[in-house]
């Protein structure tokens, strides 16, 4: 199984919208990937509330069978859609990606 983990830190304003608005729309955006992309298993999206310097605004926890579907998940074109939204809000992204 592969377990995939991105943390964002967003732009206190984008696209005419606020951070804690693009923050609800992201998470949206990321949880409605688990009706469009088939061999996404699991998948999690939290806001964060730790108002910490070193904390990042948005995490997704997914999960996967195996590196070849984490692959396709990043090819697919609705998740391609998202990235084109998240490279728009984003400051900062961190991400891990492990097998168990």
């Amino acid at each position: 199984m592969i377990k995939h983990i991105v943390m964002w830190k967003l732009k206190d304003s984008a696209r005419g919208t606020s951070k804690d608005q693009n923050a609800l729309e992201l998470k949206s955006v990321l949880e409605d990937l688990k009706n469009k992309i088939s061999v996404i298993k699991q998948i999690e999206v939290g806001i964060n509330f730790n108002k910490s310097s070193a904390a990042y605004d948005v995490v997704l926890y997914s999960e996967f069978d195996s590196l070849q579907d984490l692959q396709a998940y990043q090819k697919h074109p609705d998740h391609v859609k998202v990235v084109d939204f998240v490279n728009e809000i984003r400051d900062d992204r961190a991400v891990v990606d492990y097998e168990i």
